[in-house]
């Protein structure tokens, strides 16, 4: 049993203050961070920033799925045979508990046990309890969810226990949108400034490299994919979000329906934004159709103009006009 040592003045008139005030807790508590979603173990490659293709790099093994404090989670303290110092509060956003005696505690990404340890290392160490013993408990824990955001049927947080895969917790987010594309970014919550990109697996296998195990505190955002724009003289005009950039001026008017006998194919444009403005790009599209010279690779975000013989020579040169006709189709989403 512990054994409560005799402290000095200075102690008792700390702890006739506290027990006066009947311990309250000092910090508020504020929004939680997010900590990084991981592969499975076998994978040991870092998170790279966004720009990179890389899946983030598990935690050891022994962490991989322990319950780790973080901020707004609701913590209760017990010091066994000393019910004065026991005490419940929440983690503020910086990652600190305020205990009495021994001020804040920095507990962000402990687990309880570690936690444990820490206070009880405090206490012996300022003289307040002598070998003592610490419960620390989570009652309700901010952390132990996963942020969906992007292009999801429903998105925000969602509960995680135990392992789940990527997904698992899209699934529980009512899956994507028809603007998904083929990727995702993954967030460490201790490194809110740098994302980790994953491909979209085909299938949901745990042995698919994609489907990554999701871990409480991830924040995972669903990309919208590439689209590419149809519009004038064709059979659908429409924008087409593809899950892949390899998209082509033959594939684009195949899936609008193809040109109207009225159109006037050499008269075809693409629209592109570039660092030094909008550029029109004319498109040999007659010689493409008879395969007489090379499809045109297209590149997100342009606009494809097919001109009728009536409207050519009014909008060939208004990029202004082609936009607003771009602005006005419906998106339509195309998965290989």
């Amino acid at each position: 049993m512990p054994e409560f040592r005799q402290p000095s003045w200075s102690c008792f008139v700390v702890a006739g203050m506290l027990l006066t005030a009947g311990f309250a807790v000092g910090p508020a508590f504020g929004q939680a961070g997010f900590p990084s979603a991981v592969p499975d173990a076998s994978s040991q490659q870092t998170a790279t920033p966004q720009t990179n293709s890389a899946v983030p790099a598990p935690p050891p093994p022994s962490q991989q799925h322990l319950q780790l404090m973080g901020p707004s989670d609701l913590v209760e303290v017990n010091v066994y045979n000393v019910p004065e110092l026991s005490t419940k509060g929440r983690v503020s956003n910086s990652g600190d508990l305020y205990l009495p005696l021994i001020d804040y505690v920095h507990v962000d990404g402990m687990t309880p046990e570690e936690a444990q340890s820490v206070i009880e290392k405090r206490l012996e160490d300022g003289g307040f309890v002598k070998n003592p013993h610490v419960v620390v408990l989570v009652t309700d824990s901010s952390s132990s969810s996963v942020s969906l955001l992007g292009e999801v049927n429903k998105p925000g947080t969602f509960g995680v226990l135990g392992e789940r895969r990527l997904l698992d917790v899209i699934s529980a987010a009512g899956g994507f949108t028809d603007r998904a594309g083929g990727t995702v970014t993954i967030t460490h919550r201790s490194d809110p400034n740098h994302a980790a990109t994953v491909k979209l697996p085909s299938d949901a296998s745990p042995d698919n490299p994609g489907n990554v195990i999701v871990l409480p505190g991830d924040t995972v955002m669903v990309q919208r994919g590439p689209v590419f724009y149809v519009v004038g003289d064709v059979g659908r005009p429409a924008g087409f979000v593809s899950d892949t950039d390899s998209f082509t001026v033959l594939k684009a008017l195949a899936l609008a329906g193809g040109p109207n006998k009225t159109a006037a194919l050499n008269g075809s444009t693409i629209l592109r934004k570039s660092p030094q403005g909008t550029q029109q790009i004319k498109i040999p599209l007659k010689q493409i159709l008879r395969a007489k010279t090379q499809d045109v690779p297209m590149q997100a975000g342009d606009i494809l103009f097919v001109p009728n013989s009536a409207a050519r020579a009014a909008l060939e040169h208004s990029a202004q006009a082609i936009t607003q006709l771009a602005s006005g189709v419906a998106l339509l989403a195309i998965h290989p």
